[in-house]
């Protein structure tokens, strides 16, 4: 009798984990060099970037590089090591102050520590504006498999051409070119990049090219200036036999520039698709408010990958097709009506490079917002009824196998489901609010508040509750921060006429709001973990369709 007691008391407990979610993170081993990248150590305090100066020579027969780049901080707490991310198997050559001195420093890992100022030195400190440069080169990591693995891509066109590019979104800049390697620091003041490559090829990168240079051995110099601040990892670097055609779009904040550059023998099929650029440009500035760099312009980049948020500088290459590489990842046909590279990557324009994440397990920020933009591109331009489609359409596609937000301090980003999870979670806060207009003004109000800043997820969160008036934290909690997907439970009596509901597989107070609508009908219904009922109208049966509720909001429901 005993053990067959502790045998229910077991099966009740198992079942019981299994139909209430906790709050879970990731389970892993993370190494002091992961807390060196990831957070803001005591190397990375009491500086702020201001601006950087970069210079990069491709070396393509070595696939190596070298350089140097001017580092322009505010200095507002005394420094005496400052953390230089520069990734294996590169090397620091040097490190030169403003005032022309050598300064030395150590290698920790991936990270250089730079000595500002000497043990035991009395120096009265004021804070202010400094600089110092360092210079570099090596034969940097190569991707094997851009742009899901990072590094530089070393390729040939089909004409044989040199075909260079870079790709770092997660592994880091620091794979590439020196720099304070962490998403909270962005250049106050932009950037300019200087790109050495051979005189036959063009090099292409961010922001507004300035000039083209001769340099020495056959080679040219091309320097873009970049005016407005930008995430490490969106600095980029092409080279390749490119051809250039500009154009211009009326947007929202007046002429905004557009650039395109493809490979020379690609140009033809790339004016037949590119078109689409306004279209997403009309979309999002419609959706998201104006486009976030006007000042720096807006490109279309082809590289020897499938594609990147390139600040400014979008990287495309998706052959000049429709769909995902010509498949659509809804399954609905919808996808196949636009370009997933030109929508997709330009949307994080707005999400991921305006509003960027502090910490890379708050990576849905980017991801989910920007998978959520092809729903809603789809919607500008074929209509709310394929936009639900397309987004349930993704929903296939969630895995639940880890939470969406990651282990923060470590540079270790959540589940792949931030992208679909990301988006459908969206499609359900709007749902709940039940009202178009003010989910478009919360999106607008996101990057307008946010312009050019970065944030936490839970800012975020509060900005949505405060502007819905509907406190969606728990809701946050229950996609974000665990793999369960809540269920609602129902019983019918009286033919439909009486429905009781609860929700089951759900975090203590979750509190999703449900808009049943059918026609002209609509009610809100508020369940929560214990049995409410619900009366019906003989004009109301029709509301209560689990098929119709399950397509709206990522539930589960269930009849008992």
């Amino acid at each position: 009798m005993k053990y067959k007691g502790n045998l229910l008391l077991f099966i009740y407990l198992l079942f019981a984990g299994f139909t209430h979610a906790q709050l879970t993170s990731q389970k892993a081993s993370y190494t002091y060099e992961d807390t060196l990248r990831g957070s803001i150590t005591i190397y990375r305090q009491g500086w702020d970037v201001l601006k950087y100066d970069l210079q990069v020579e491709a070396d393509i027969v070595n696939k190596s590089i070298s350089g140097n780049n001017k580092i322009t901080y505010y200095e507002s707490l005394p420094v005496r090591e400052m953390q230089i991310d520069l990734q294996k198997p590169l090397i620091i050559d040097s490190v030169i102050s403003e005032n022309g001195t050598p300064l030395t420093y150590r290698q920790l890992g991936n990270a250089w520590l730079v000595r500002l100022k000497p043990d035991g030195a009395m120096i009265k400190f004021l804070p202010g504006k400094r600089w110092l440069q360092v210079y570099y080169h090596g034969v940097p990591k190569e991707a094997t498999r851009p742009p899901w693995d990072g590094g530089l891509i070393w390729r040939k066109d089909s004409l044989n051409n040199p075909y260079v590019a870079t790709a770092c979104q997660g592994l880091g800049a620091s794979v590439w070119w020196p720099c304070k390697d962490h998403q909270s620091d962005e250049p106050d003041s932009g950037m300019t990049i200087k790109i050495i490559a051979p005189d036959t090829l063009s090099a292409i990168s961010n922001g507004r090219l300035q000039n083209v240079s001769p340099s020495a051995n056959g080679t040219k110099t091309w320097t873009w200036l970049v005016t407005n601040p930008i995430n490490n990892y969106d600095v980029t670097m092409n080279i390749g036999k490119y051809s250039h055609w500009s154009d211009t779009l009326m947007g929202v904040a007046g002429k905004l520039d557009m650039d395109f550059w493809v490979l020379d023998y690609n140009l033809e099929k790339a004016k037949k698709q590119f078109p689409q650029a306004k279209l997403m440009l009309r979309s999002f500035e419609n959706w998201f408010g104006k486009y976030p760099f006007y000042e720096d312009s807006y490109k279309l980049v082809e590289t020897p990958y499938l594609g990147m948020e390139h600040q400014s500088g979008v990287a495309y290459g998706n052959k000049f097709a429709n769909g995902y590489l010509g498949n659509d990842l809804s399954g609905t046909g919808w996808g196949l009506k636009w370009d997933f590279i030109i929508v997709h990557e330009s949307g994080h324009e707005w999400f991921g490079n305006n509003i960027t994440s502090k910490d890379l397990g708050d990576m849905w920020l980017h991801e989910g917002f920007t998978n959520y933009s092809e729903t809603l591109f789809t919607e500008t331009y074929f209509g709310k009824e394929a936009a639900n489609e397309y987004n349930y359409g993704t929903r296939k596609k969630i895995k639940n196998e880890g939470t969406i937000i990651g282990p923060y301090g470590v540079n270790d980003e959540g589940s792949g489901d931030m992208y679909y999870k990301g988006g459908n979670l969206l499609q359900l806060i709007r749902h709940s609010i039940d009202n178009d207009e003010l989910f478009r003004s919360i999106l607008i109000g996101l990057n307008t508040k946010f312009y050019h800043a970065t944030v936490t997820t839970k800012e975020v969160e509060d900005y949505i509750s405060a502007e819905s008036k509907m406190d969606f934290s728990k809701v946050f909690d229950q996609y974000l921060r665990t793999i369960q997907i809540p269920v609602l439970e129902f019983v019918t009596k009286d033919k439909g006429r009486f429905i009781k509901y609860r929700w089951s597989n759900c975090v203590d107070h979750f509190d999703l709001s449900l808009v049943l609508k059918d026609g002209d009908q609509s009610l809100r219904i508020d369940p929560t973990k214990e049995w409410n009922t619900l009366h019906l109208t003989k004009e109301q049966k029709g509301l209560w369709s689990p098929e119709q509720i399950e397509k709206n909001y990522y539930i589960k429901v269930n009849k008992k």
